[in-house]
């Protein structure tokens, strides 16, 4: 099976285009081909497309829509829900995804769910970071984004603070101008792939307290490099985050449109078992991938 890809620039470090990265690599052991020269079994649009129609069944791969109210989300979401309406087939990144799109833009007749994958044969090949800093503390905390309101940074900080030991420290990956916050908080600015997984493969837990996140890929990478994760009820974290993480709970969303940027406020003492335990090895999102595709050509 030939695929081209729409929407994809693979050479951006972003989320989605390091996803199509993996997707590539680990479908052409498949012996899937992502060849432009070839006419396309199957086209794979991230998102959204500015095309008018395809020559192959097109597939879309969301990763979430907009619902802030403090924007025209209907205007911003007018042409993911033409490529939706166009699409032979959807990919979902997580249950939460679906429940939420469905809700704004129906029942996609043919759609499936497929959480993001970590390319675990690249993190074996990373060491962990060694650094004089953090060799002075007993444990390494750690949290990355592309650092918004909703991401709840000032949570991230507070939950470390009110739940580390005294000689543990935390490592905020990401641009941010937070500030100074405590002795044992680090910030480490924007850090490329590989210095990411390092400083996974070094830490015991990852924060990620984002609110009404979707399928956040460094949540995907941190539990693949070992770490134990700290995340929110709301949204799709939870479910790649595994059984053992620390979920704090918050009251349910109705899907109504939010002001995004101005989250809640956790509560600490309200944690939840977690009953997702999802598939992170790229290896088996791949075929998943292959296998929808293929199976609705």
């Amino acid at each position: 099976m030939n695929i081209h890809l729409d929407n994809v620039n693979l050479a951006s470090s972003s989320g989605p285009n390091s996803f199509a990265g993996k997707l590539i690599r680990y479908s052409v052991k498949n012996k899937v081909r992502f060849d432009k020269d070839m006419n396309p079994d199957a086209y794979l649009c991230f998102i959204e497309t500015l095309k008018k129609s395809f020559d192959a069944p097109m597939f879309q791969r969301l990763d979430g829509i907009y619902f802030n109210k403090s924007t025209d989300y209907n205007v911003q979401n007018s042409n993911i829900k033409r490529t939706y309406d166009m699409a032979t087939g959807v990919v979902f990144q997580s249950e939460f995804n679906r429940d939420l799109i469905t809700k704004y833009f129906g029942e996609h007749p043919m759609s499936t769910v497929i959480h993001n994958g970590a390319d675990i044969e690249e993190i074996e090949r990373i060491d962990s970071v060694d650094h004089e800093i953090l060799n002075g503390h007993e444990n390494v905390w750690a949290c990355a984004s592309h650092w918004r309101p909703h991401k709840r940074l000032s949570e991230n900080i507070r939950y470390f603070l009110e739940n580390s030991g005294d000689k543990d420290c935390l490592v905020v990956a990401g641009k941010t101008d937070y500030g100074d916050a405590h002795p044992r908080v680090f910030f480490a600015g924007d850090l490329p792939q590989k210095a990411l997984i390092a400083l996974y493969k070094r830490s015991k837990y990852f924060l990620h307290l984002a609110w009404l996140d979707h399928c956040p890929n460094v949540v995907v990478d941190a539990r693949a490099s070992g770490c134990k994760i700290v995340c929110s009820s709301a949204g799709g974290t939870k479910e790649i985050a595994g059984p053992d993480a620390i979920v704090i709970e918050e009251e349910p969303w109705d899907f109504e449109p939010v002001y995004l940027y101005q989250p809640p406020k956790l509560d600490f003492n309200k944690v939840v078992d977690n009953p997702y335990n999802s598939d992170y090895n790229m290896i088996e999102v791949a075929k998943k991938y292959e296998n929808f595709m293929r199976d609705n050509i």
